[in-house]
Parts: structure tokens; C-alpha cells; sequence
């Protein structure tokens, strides 16, 4: 076995391409959102209709997610990602000559389900790759920088091109991407000798369940902010995801080769590690779409002019992922998410008090920094605690659990937070409040129940393992990912 797969070549390739391919899929996400108001001109979207080019996304990420990490165990990660790539790379050529709205919509939604099937079986290639401890802690590190950091890239990319070459842009980027990476794909991953029989006795009725259930669970949580959280609507919805996903769970008892394998749960601090990244995105993620309202539609940012505000938090994520993943062998994983989750919950704490007549350098970077340093040492410390201990054959299912836990965050806290953002600053207005005052104060409040989320994701992490040896590290019989092989 390789033990120092990072040292060589081969080894460094292999993580920048991983990292290239999360890159894509977390830009896709908030790469749309500055292009927006472009899109709805171009398009005749509804203002109800335009809410779903970046939803649309969310939901068959979020819901296919599950299936896709299984798929990678089942079926060959290699396979499940070139298959991704392929499907995100036409999906977005098609999204890009969309001449009408439902076009657009549909490819925003083959795009979620290509990044369903890439990004689980990109991690479980990189934590069955490297898996020599410190190799192991330092790619993760890397790969939490990049998650880190994409978002805010994403919105500084939107900027761009849509004040550039136009917003269509925005989606040819990824045809483009694809076509780049499958070639490294074939050259540096090595292709798993499994075929079709993997799936006999496949839990084809787990499978049903679990992505019907996800899709439905994000879409009520995605429509719950226009619908109202107390219609009837709204509640149904809700409702009949968790019955269909206590049917899932109740499928996997008695499955005999369930999808979602329970026994993956005694893997010690697994569930508190993805209730953590639960919490800590329903109020980390929305920060990017209320922060980039207040500089639009407040302090009269451009498109472009808002992009490059996230510049340096592009910077900060990054070194401060990779200085936690420096870190990790020494102090463990328990403190860095601890102090990373209460740190960020500061800096989103501090963006909260942004004033009408703000500043970026007094009012804005500030908070952004001390945000930036927090996330990137929660990312690649919680990443490193959700894999440990997890058995190479379920490396997939484990990414799955992680990002799946993410994106159904993410939209929950998209959905409440906005909820309340939207209350407030109605309720100001009803009381003849200036705009600006008024949609600044709604985004004070939602920015500080972020806070308090992510504050609240410190607490979750005390019953996450503090894994730090090399011994943490799942080792896998057969040499890393890094031999040429057909598949």
C-alpha cells in the first residue's frame, strides 16, 4: 500500500482534480444567484418562477444524494463520476441556449442530479486515496478549503461573466469544465471491477422511498417561504416526507442489502458529525444571499461590484482550511468544529448589525473575515469526523450522508431565515418605513438566527469524536486510487 500517496505525483494530481470537480458542483449552487435579474429579463420569468433557477438545483442535489453515494459503492466511483460529469456537462449546454423559462428549469435540475452522482463519489474516492493519516487530514483540509471558498466564489464568478459576457455564461462554464476533467478522470482514477450484478437484491423500494422522500422534504422547504409555514399546503407537504422517510427507515431494518445500511451508525461520533454540518449550514449558507440583497439592493452594489466583495473571504476560507488541517493531528477534530462553529457564529453575529449607510471595509469585511476563519477550520474538521472509522465499501454512503446533510440544511435555513427576513421587513413597511431601513432590519434579523444556529451546531459538536490518530483513517486492502485500470 502507498503510505504517502500526497508525496507523490500522482498523488497531488489526484487532489487537485477532486478538488476541481467539488469546486464545480458547489459553484453551480450560488453561481446563478447574481445573474438572476438578467435571467428573469431575458427569460419572462415570474417573480414566483424565478425563485426556482437556483431551487431547482437544490432539490435533485439534495434528493438524489443518498442514491448517488450508494450507486458509487455499488457500482464503481469512477463510473458514478464520469457518468456525473457527463450528465452536468449537457444539462448546463442546454441550460446555456435556454430560450424560455421551463428550458432553464428543466437543465437546473438534470445539473443537481449530475452533482449527485459526482461530488459523493469524488470524496469517497479522496478518503479511500489517502488514506495515510497526515495525507489524510492534509487532502482533507484541501477539499474543505475549496467547499469553503466555492460559494463565495460562485457569487464572484456570477458577477463576472453576467456583467461580461452575459449570463448565459454562467451555465456554459460547466460544458466546458467537463470536458476538462474527464480526461484526468480516465488518467488518474483507477476503475473498480464491478458490474451490473453489484445491484442483485438491490433495495429498489429504499430507493424510491429515500429519494421521493429528500425531493419532497426540499421542495416543501423550498416553497414553505412563498406558501406560508402554516398553510395547509406547506404542513401536507412536510408531513408526507416524513412518512415516506420513516418508511424508509422502517424498509432498511428489514432490507437485506438496504440501501442505507444502519450498522454505518455505530460508527462512533458519524451522526453527531452530519448533525452538525445540519445545523451550522441552515445558518451559514444563507448569509450569501442576504449579504449580496444588502449590497444590491441596498448599498447599490453592481453585479460585479459584488461579486469581488467576496473576494477576500475567497482567501481566508482557504487559509484557514488548510492551517485546521495542519492542525487536526494535534488538537483533534471535537475543538476545531467547537471553535470554528462559535468563531463563524461571530462573524455572521457581526454582519448582523449591518447599517443602512453601510461600509464593505468598516461594516462588511470585518465580519467576513472573522466568518471566513471559522468555516474554513469547521470544513475541514468535520469532513475529517464524518469519514473516520467509515469501511472503504461504504466511503460513498458516508459522503452522501455528509452532503446530503448540507444541502437539506442549507435549503432549510434558506426557508426559515428568509421567512423571517420577509416578516420583519413587511411589517416595517406596513408601518411606512423607508425600503432600504426596512429590508435592512429584516436582514439583520435572519442574519442573527443564523448566528444563533450556528452557535447552537457548537453545542452538537461535543458528541462529535475528537479523531485525530492515524489509526482514524479507514484502510482499504488494494492500493489507493491512483493506477490506470479499466472498468
Amino acid at each position: 500500500m502507498t503510505e504517502k500517496f500526497l508525496a507523490t505525483r500522482r498523488g497531488r494530481l489526484t487532489l487537485l482534480l477532486l478538488c476541481c470537480v467539488a469546486f464545480m458542483d458547489f459553484v453551480d449552487a450560488s453561481i446563478v444567484n447574481v445573474a438572476l435579474p438578467s435571467i428573469r429579463r431575458d427569460l419572462h420569468f415570474s417573480v414566483q418562477g424565478l425563485q426556482w433557477v437556483p431551487s431547482a438545483y437544490l432539490l435533485t442535489y439534495g434528493g438524489f444524494m443518498l442514491l448517488g453515494g450508494r450507486a458509487a459503492d455499488l457500482l464503481g466511483r469512477r463510473r458514478v463520476l464520469v457518468a456525473g460529469t457527463i450528465v452536468i456537462g449537457i444539462a448546463s449546454l442546454i441550460g446555456g441556449f435556454a430560450g424560455d423559462s421551463a428550458v432553464l428549469i428543466g437543465a437546473r435540475l438534470a445539473q443537481g442530479l449530475g452533482a449527485a452522482l459526482m461530488l459523493p463519489a469524488a470524496l469517497s474516492i479522496l478518503t479511500t486515496s489517502f488514506t495515510d493519516g497526515s495525507d489524510r487530514h492534509t487532502a482533507l483540509g484541501v477539499w474543505a478549503a475549496v467547499a469553503g471558498l466555492s460559494s463565495a466564489a460562485g457569487v464572484l464568478f456570477g458577477g463576472l461573466l453576467t456583467q461580461g459576457p452575459g449570463w448565459r455564461w454562467v451555465m456554459f462554464v460547466n460544458p466546458i469544465a467537463a470536458v476538462l476533467l474527464l480526461g484526468p478522470i480516465f488518467r488518474l482514477i483507477s476503475g473498480e471491477r464491478r458490474t451490473l450484478r453489484n445491484f442483485a437484491g438491490f433495495d429498489i423500494p429504499g430507493a424510491v422511498l429515500a429519494t421521493g422522500g429528500m425531493l419532497l422534504l426540499v421542495f416543501a422547504l423550498v416553497k414553505a417561504p412563498d406558501q406560508g409555514w402554516g398553510s395547509a399546503r406547506t404542513i401536507a407537504e412536510l408531513a408526507g416526507a416524513a412518512v415516506i422517510l420513516a418508511a424508509f427507515t422502517l424498509n432498511e431494518l428489514r432490507s437485506r442489502n438496504p440501501l442505507l445500511p444502519m450498522s454505518i451508525f455505530r460508527v462512533r461520533g458519524l451522526a453527531a458529525a452530519d448533525a452538525t454540518q445540519f445545523i451550522a449550514f441552515a445558518g451559514f449558507a444563507s448569509m450569501f444571499f442576504f449579504v449580496t440583497l444588502y449590497m444590491q439592493n441596498v448599498l447599490g452594489y453592481s453585479p460585479i461590484e459584488a461579486g469581488l466583495a467576496y473576494l477576500p473571504l475567497c482567501f481566508a476560507v482557504g487559509f484557514a482550511a488548510t492551517a485546521a488541517g495542519q492542525l487536526l493531528s494535534r488538537v483533534g477534530t471535537r475543538p476545531l468544529i467547537i471553535a470554528g462553529a462559535l468563531i463563524t457564529a461571530g462573524g455572521v453575529y457581526w454582519l448582523s448589525r449591518i447599517p443602512v449607510h453601510g461600509s464593505f471595509l468598516t461594516d462588511l469585511l470585518p465580519g467576513m473575515l472573522v466568518m471566513s476563519a471559522g468555516i474554513g477550520a469547521m470544513f475541514v474538521a468535520v469532513a475529517t469526523a464524518a469519514n473516520a472509522g467509515v469501511r472503504p465499501e461504504q466511503a460513498g454512503l458516508a459522503a452522501a450522508l455528509l452532503n446530503s446533510a448540507q444541502q437539506v440544511g442549507g435549503a432549510l435555513g434558506l426557508a426559515v431565515l428568509s421567512a423571517i427576513a420577509t416578516a420583519h421587513s413587511n411589517q416595517l413597511l406596513a408601518a411606512h418605513t423607508a425600503v432600504p431601513d426596512a429590508l435592512t432590519a429584516g436582514f439583520q434579523r435572519a442574519l442573527l438566527a443564523g448566528s444563533i444556529a450556528l452557535a447552537a451546531s457548537a453545542v452538537i459538536a461535543i458528541w462529535v469524536a475528537n479523531t485525530r490518530e492515524q489509526a482514524d483513517a479507514p484502510r482499504d486492502a488494494q492500493e489507493p486510487q491512483s493506477v490506470t485500470a479499466g472498468s
